[in-house]
């Protein structure tokens, strides 16, 4: 089973979700045949390059509200061993982070770079990384395994840069436009950091769907797996109830 996880770096839900979804494969008997793939989206592919605070930043878009945003994702982060430190996150494009996901995808494989993504995501939020410090980016990198002269090296220039540009083009042309939303085998999704029961369930229900199929069912004979959408936000509340998503224009 293919599972390919449309997130960004800037995205408190994608860190929440990705844990619970961990959890879930690690209670699901066919972990070991679920290949995961991390796929880039950008909140805010206009953010300028530069870092900034995130209290500031956000205060700028929602106002007052924006305290209460932060406060519900630190306590549910809590409770599953995460840490929201939103005094020390710093903001900036997210686009080089993606760019280096998508180095090693390619040059260590799934497994590194789901080390990559999470220890990403782990900084970020937790301890003030900025996601756009080539220098920064390259310790994150050596940190999971990676070595640090392609890493270094790669990140001094721009391969790859249209690659995930045209990657991210393509999330929206299936129609993404909130994050996480995880895609199984290419056909059902789930969006939101929902609770591991949830990913679990659907984990099991795909399963059975690709089984059927496999024995002759064809696509649409029998119960197909459900897509559960996560209950989006409003153009004014960029992050919030499972996910984080582009504001309507």
């Amino acid at each position: 089973m293919k599972v390919e996880i449309y997130s960004d770096i800037a995205c408190p839900w994608c860190h929440l979700g990705k844990k619970r979804f961990e959890r879930a494969l690690a209670a699901f008997p066919g972990a070991d045949r679920v290949e995961v793939v991390y796929r880039p989206f950008q909140l805010d592919p206009t953010a300028p390059e530069e870092p900034r605070p995130h209290r500031e930043v956000l205060a700028e878009k929602y106002g007052p509200q924006s305290v209460a945003m932060d406060d519900r994702i630190t306590a549910l982060g809590a409770a599953e061993n995460l840490t929201f430190d939103f005094d020390t996150v710093v903001e900036n494009n997210s686009l080089l982070a993606h760019r280096l996901l998508r180095f090693a995808l390619q040059e260590y494989g799934p497994a590194a770079q789901a080390r990559l993504k999470g220890r990403l995501l782990e900084a970020h939020f937790g301890e003030g990384m900025d996601i756009g410090d080539r220098e920064e980016l390259t310790d994150a990198a050596v940190a999971v395994g990676l070595d640090r002269d392609p890493v270094a090296a790669f990140l001094d220039g721009d391969e790859l840069h249209d690659e995930v540009l045209d990657e991210i083009d393509e999330a929206r042309q299936r129609g993404i436009t909130a994050v996480p939303t995880f895609v199984f085998e290419g056909r059902w999704a789930v969006q939101g950091g929902q609770e591991p029961a949830t990913f679990l369930d659907v984990l099991h229900q795909v399963t059975a769907a690709t089984a059927a199929e496999s024995a002759g069912a064809r696509p649409g004979d029998g119960a197909e797996p459900a897509a559960v959408p996560g209950r989006t936000a409003g153009p004014d509340a960029a992050c919030a109830d499972d996910v984080c998503e582009v504001p309507a224009p």
